[in-house]
């Protein structure tokens, strides 16, 4: 099996190396000091999993020099989406499957248009790591799951065969029942992880142990599960005590990628986030007060902390910046 991984940053990063140390042929686009440092030196994961050195390897900025690939694992910024899917191109055959591991819903739509709807798989990565520094990924906690799927959910050959690559790289996958729904899930939950962490500069331990923070926590996820429904997905009835459930036993230091970028000056996912579900709510009839809170209160940090650029008005450009459950 061929991969790609557009591109190495914490999820494509981590996963990739994974696959790629187990024997697959995986190609990585980066750019910048942290193309540069796995080009030199490799590209080194942290990880209470196991860490591992994987060099050589084979990466590049340019995916022209890659070729038409089995699988692509797409897992850029959101704002990146529509760039990203067009530098896709050519490593798109007759077969190839383009997965989406982003934290967002609207990817599979744009990944449909740019590169056709056969190729756009969804796709959700729970897991904590970020680029600690150029060449190193930095894993934290134990859980790194992947789940993926046809738009759909037929269990097609080449979501089997990229199941077994992950099952002999010992990285923990499913296929999903209900693409749809596992990524929504996956939005309901991150939502709210991202946004109240954000928000509160506060790790996720404070968060839920705090009543009105946790309170807050609660019915953001409540108001996505109320948009998902809306607009037609199968959200069962407990999902959000489930949820609950998860949080609770996740690390409670552990940070959403959005407070990370948050503390690095770096742009913010919020408008596709939170933002995301004020406006699709908002355009329903729907309340979502705690996501407009949200959203309102982070919107004069979304381009960063130099200010460039307002939700929204960004030019594209390819970015491996950490991403997280």
């Amino acid at each position: 099996m061929k991969i790609a991984v557009m591109a190495a940053g914490g999820v494509g990063g981590y996963f990739g190396a994974r696959l790629a140390a187990a024997g697959y042929d995986v190609s990585f686009v980066a750019r910048g000091s942290h193309l540069e440092a796995m080009r030199r030196d490799g590209l080194r994961i942290e990880s209470g999993l196991g860490d591992l050195k994987l060099d050589p390897l084979k990466a590049t900025g340019d995916p022209g020099e890659i070729g038409p690939v089995d699988v692509v694992m797409f897992a850029v910024k959101l704002w990146d989406t529509e760039e990203a899917a067009a530098a896709c191109r050519p490593l798109v055959g007759d077969g190839t499957a383009v997965i989406s591991f982003q934290n967002g819903i609207g990817a599979i739509d744009v990944l449909s248009r740019v590169l056709g709807p056969e190729h756009a798989l969804g796709g959700t990565a729970h897991i904590a790591s970020v680029i600690a520094g150029p060449g190193t990924i930095r894993h934290t906690g134990v859980l790194a799951r992947l789940t993926f799927g046809e738009t759909d959910n037929r269990r097609s050959p080449r979501l089997e065969a990229f199941l077994e690559a992950c099952a002999k790289a010992g990285v923990d996958a499913e296929i999903a029942d209900d693409m749809k729904r596992a990524v929504w899930e996956k939005f309901i939950f991150l939502t709210a992880l991202s946004g109240t962490t954000t928000v509160a500069r506060r790790p996720l331990g404070p968060i839920l142990a705090d009543p009105d923070l946790r309170r807050a926590f609660l019915s953001a996820m409540e108001e996505t599960a109320a948009l998902a429904r809306e607009k037609g997905v199968d959200i069962e009835d407990g999902v959000i005590d489930r949820l609950m459930t998860f949080a609770e036993e996740l690390p409670g230091e552990m940070k959403s990628s959005m407070l990370r970028d948050l503390e690095g000056g770096k742009r913010l996912e919020v408008e596709w986030l939170s933002g995301g579900v004020s406006l699709m709510s908002r355009d329903l009839g729907l309340a979502s007060p705690v996501n407009d809170t949200i959203f309102a209160a982070l919107k004069p940090y979304a381009g960063g902390s130099a200010g460039r650029r307002e939700a929204g008005n960004s030019p594209g450009g390819t970015r491996q910046g950490d991403q997280k459950c």
